[in-house]
């Protein structure tokens, strides 16, 4: 299954005797699926179905489109009414008021053409169970496109995201190299400074009170649980690109994960060549989370 971007557009038409219909659809990043797509209102009675072809195609994102129906001249005749009663009433209220004025009588049928609502279009049910099939082919039609852009984009993120994990591997494997000697360095740096400030101090290397405080320093500097986990959640991140699907959120949380272990790492390694490595490793996850945000 291949890994998709939150980021899409698309259109779709289909059209029968009734009707020529034109959907129009794009999405953006979004935690949840959030859809806001205008339908004419006469066409309020489809807005549950439509939500439902787009829930069984989209998982996230906020997903926005507009629906156009054009009626065929043929249906569009056979839908108008007049409204006789409105007709009546505005009639009678002009012809009192022309009274009123001292005006001419002097009312045709053209003016039925310039009375508001007075022509009405209403489709029957007949109408709108046929409109559905060319609505639900026009939005499938839109649904593909957006679909075919986003999973294009998701394959691109997915190269981007691999090559970052790639080096962020390799840094974290330069970390674990250079861990060990942490511990000695600090006890090298520790006896210069006993040796700058006591002019004797032959016997210190071997006194019980520096091997204690060097284990002690160890024990707190030691990162390997943090690199074993940091590395653990890369993999894991690595799997879910090669596997796509709808692994956004869960990306997101392995690269929280990836953030925790890398600042502790930071905090618990005296040691400027780890930090700087370290400081290598935050800046690109941060550019793996920002491309993470518009994976579904």
């Amino acid at each position: 299954m291949s890994l998709m971007s939150m980021t899409g557009r698309g259109t779709g038409k289909a059209a029968n005797h009734l009707a020529r219909v034109e959907v129009e659809l794009s999405s953006v990043n979004r935690k949840q699926l959030d859809l806001n797509i205008v339908l004419p209102r006469f066409l309020s009675s489809f807005e549950s179905p439509v939500h439902e072809c787009v829930r069984k195609q989209l998982a996230r994102g906020r997903v926005t489109g507009e629906i156009r129906v054009t009626w065929s001249a043929r249906a569009q005749a056979a839908a108008l009414r007049v409204d006789e009663a409105l007709v009546r009433a505005q009639v009678a209220a002009l012809r009192a008021t022309a009274k009123k004025m001292g005006l001419a009588d002097d009312l045709g049928a053209s003016l039925l053409l310039q009375l508001p609502e007075a022509i009405v279009v209403e489709h029957g049910e007949r109408d709108l169970a046929g409109l559905w099939p060319v609505v639900a082919q026009a939005l499938e039609a839109a649904l593909a496109k957006l679909l075919t852009m986003r999973r294009r984009e998701g394959a691109t993120l997915a190269r981007d995201i691999r090559a970052r994990l790639k080096q962020l591997g390799a840094w974290t494997k330069e970390i674990r190299v250079r861990a060990p000697a942490v511990a000695a360095t600090y006890r090298e740096n520790l006896l210069k400074r006993i040796a700058a400030a006591l002019p004797d101090n032959s016997e210190l290397a071997e006194d019980e009170r520096l091997l204690k405080e060097v284990a002690l320093f160890a024990d707190r500097a030691d990162i390997t649980e943090e690199l074993v986990r940091l590395d653990s959640h890369r993999q894991q991140a690595t799997h879910l690109l090669r596997t796509g699907g709808v692994v956004g959120r869960t990306l997101d949380f392995l690269v929280q994960e990836m953030g925790r272990e890398i600042n502790t790492i930071g905090a618990k390694a005296n040691d400027g060549d780890i930090i700087r490595r370290v400081i290598d490793c935050k800046a690109e996850l941060e550019r793996i989370r920002e491309q993470v945000q518009n994976i579904e």
